[in-house]
């Protein structure tokens, strides 16, 4: 693999704004990884595990920006990047349900509160 695709790591969420909020959502996403982490995540390491919000509308941007902007307030360094969500390509199968299928735990996610 020579990790110069372009592409990030990320997953696509689709949920009823009914249930619950983008804020919400973005909220959580900021707590379950370390967003000031600029070269990747623990050890996984390259542009494609950086942290990204991907945004659909000005309305999720505005917010994501806004969350950064009170992290920051907070004193984190946040190296969270915000792109305009495109195309979303679905990772080869052997990717997907990595922890289920492999019966491992999550060893970069781990909920930190900051909010």
């Amino acid at each position: 693999m020579s990790h110069k695709s372009g592409h990030y790591e990320a997953i696509e969420i689709t949920y009823d704004a009914n249930k619950t909020s983008y804020e919400t959502l973005a909220k959580l996403f900021f707590e379950i990884h370390d967003p000031t982490q600029a070269n990747g995540q623990g050890n996984d390491i390259g542009q494609q595990y950086e942290s990204v919000v991907f945004y659909a509308n000005d309305e999720q941007k505005n917010t994501a920006t806004r969350l950064i902007q009170l992290l920051k307030k907070k004193g984190f360094k946040v190296a969270t990047k915000l792109i305009a969500a495109t195309t979303f390509w679905s990772a080869e199968q052997y990717h997907q349900s990595y922890y289920e299928k492999g019966g491992g735990t999550p060893y970069c996610h781990k909920k930190v509160k900051r909010f």
